[in-house]
């Protein structure tokens, strides 16, 4: 059997895209086909980025990576090293939303400080004169929230200084817990008009694109202690960074909710994983 120093210089040398694609790749042959699709169906995939603290670049830099995932099965679809964390501003430049819409795919994008005129002209909507459009309630762990969407049409060319807005969508999260009570504000833009995005629509897939940071990289914090890994050989960082993320992502098709206890029981049955890798599974999608 191979030492882990001979294991260590292998992942080292290997290409980290081309990993995260092909393992992506093998996840999704596995993942059970969806029989039925709701209405007004969307893939949703979630961009969000992540710096490693622990680990460190050849040049002694800190390795930020850039991941998609796609919500509907939990698959981190691609994962790429950047040079630094702009992922919410990456997200609302120009370039970038006409490669996405020349793709055939929509957007939908959240304004921060980092575009401080996006944000601006979003805030400055009349909001006070736009009726409320779905509004949910949820209860745990001692814990209640209140979300409440307004979507308007943007019916003048270059209203919001974004390529391809349709709509500008507010949603205010309101969270109670132990008595105190915090309101959060958060300005949206989407390409999609309002026939292919109702208000409901667009408030389920802005949950789903906050389940990057809550079912990725929190996980590889937590559960597998990320920022306390100090690779810096090589591509050695993302490539690590992929494992973990097909390691999770193996998990939550096979419905597992809890990646903790999931991996407790795969270093109790690890044949089980190598017969998964070394088996054949003729279904694609």
């Amino acid at each position: 059997m191979p030492a882990g120093t001979t294991v260590w210089r292998l992942l080292t040398r290997l290409d980290a895209t081309l990993i995260s694609s092909v393992l992506a790749g093998w996840l999704r042959t596995r993942t059970p086909p969806v029989t039925t699709l709701p209405r007004r169906y969307r893939t949703v995939i979630a961009v969000d980025g992540k710096t490693l603290r622990g680990a460190r670049l050849p040049d002694g830099r800190q390795m930020h990576l850039l991941s998609a995932l796609d919500t509907s099965t939990g698959i981190v679809l691609a994962q790429v090293t950047v040079d630094t964390i702009v992922a919410d501003a990456l997200h609302t430049q120009t370039r970038h939303a006409e490669q996405i819409t020349s793709r055939g795919a929509h957007l939908l994008l959240q304004a921060k400080g980092n575009q401080p005129t996006l944000f601006a002209q979003r805030k400055a909507v009349p909001w006070a004169q736009i009726p409320v459009g779905g509004r949910t309630r949820d209860r745990g762990h001692g814990r209640k929230e209140t979300r409440t969407v307004k979507a308007v049409t943007l019916h003048t060319p270059g209203e919001i200084a974004f390529s391809h807005a349709q709509q500008a969508i507010r949603i205010i999260r309101t969270r109670t817990t132990g008595g105190k009570t915090s309101r959060e504000t958060v300005y949206l833009v989407t390409s999609l008009p309002v026939a292919d995005a109702q208000p409901s629509d667009l408030q389920k897939w802005a949950r789903a694109e906050w389940l990057i940071e809550n079912q990725v990289h929190n996980v590889r914090d937590v559960t597998f202690r990320e920022d306390l890994h100090q690779a810096r050989t090589g591509t050695g960082p993302a490539v690590m960074a992929t494992l973990r993320n097909a390691a999770i992502g193996w998990h939550r098709i096979h419905g597992e909710p809890n990646i903790a206890r999931a991996n407790r029981r795969a270093d109790r049955r690890s044949h089980d994983l190598i017969t998964a890798v070394t088996s054949s599974y003729p279904r694609t999608q």
